[in-house]
């Protein structure tokens, strides 16, 4: 089964936006000095270019298979620092509401993951 293009072209702008406004929008680091994480300012940065070269690479549909880990593994560790809290200090409805977006784009970085394993993409 063909998985659409339409996927992939989401999910890479999702992933390029949220990395280029990592970049410029000084409240991102105020968010990253608050988390705790070594090195904040270099995080960011390390993680905003990530996301924006494997978002790229996802919404060319080149290296698919090599782009999606490290954009998984973004995804988890914002639910885990950023959405976790939530649900341990504001409840379900809240975690689901606040975490609605990065379950989602999850759930598409897994689906586009299982579509091409196995499968040389490049």
């Amino acid at each position: 089964m063909q998985m659409s293009p339409w996927i992939c072209y989401a999910v890479g702008y999702v992933f390029i936006t949220s990395g280029i406004l990592k970049l410029v929008v000084s409240d991102f680091q105020v968010m990253f000095m608050n988390l705790g994480l070594p090195f904040p300012s270099t995080t960011l940065f390390l993680i905003a270019i990530v996301e924006i070269g494997c978002g790229m690479l996802v919404a060319g549909r080149m290296y698919v298979k090599l782009a999606v880990p490290p954009l998984i593994l973004i995804i988890l560790g914002a639910i885990y620092l950023t959405k976790i809290p939530v649900l341990l200090n504001k409840g379900f409805l809240s975690f689901a509401f606040e975490a609605r977006l990065d379950i989602v784009m999850l759930i598409l970085l897994l689906l586009i993951w299982q579509h091409v394993r196995g499968k040389i993409v490049v």
